[in-house]
């Protein structure tokens, strides 16, 4: 009887520990979907950028040295000339404003965290702070 409780315990924690990490996952995996939506059809599907017309996200000194303008750069979007790895860029790039603020802090986390960028991680808390500065910040 105490073996068939302790089956029946570590079986329902298992399942627990799977639907979590369904959760988890889906999440996590929220900021590549969010990047697929809304900016690979301009920077491309692994973040290269379209020649000299559009700037790459990869391998990107920008999204590097930018961090605390990149949250209102996506919601606000931006004009004029930007210089990406020593090349000049002057395209428009639009804004996101139906991104919530979390969606940004996934979508931005995905960028750092990829195609060669080994940035720090943002909080939802920080791209509200950062957004708060250009009026951005929607607050979820």
């Amino acid at each position: 009887m105490r073996w068939l409780r302790t089956c029946l315990q570590a079986a329902a924690v298992l399942a627990a520990a799977l639907s979590i990490g369904g959760c988890f996952s889906n999440r996590q995996n929220e900021g590549a979907k969010l990047y697929q939506t809304h900016c690979a059809s301009c920077h491309g599907e692994q973040g290269e950028g379209l020649r000299r017309l559009i700037p790459p996200v990869a391998a990107s000194d920008y999204v590097t040295r930018n961090r605390a303008s990149l949250p209102c750069l996506i919601r606000k979007g931006q004009r004029g000339p930007v210089v990406v790895n020593g090349v000049e860029y002057n395209q428009v790039m639009p804004g996101h404003t139906d991104l919530t603020d979390s969606q940004i802090a996934n979508l931005l986390n995905f960028v750092q965290q990829n195609w060669g960028n080994k940035n720090e991680p943002y909080t939802i808390r920080e791209v509200s702070e950062l957004l708060g500065r250009c009026n951005g910040s929607d607050g979820q």
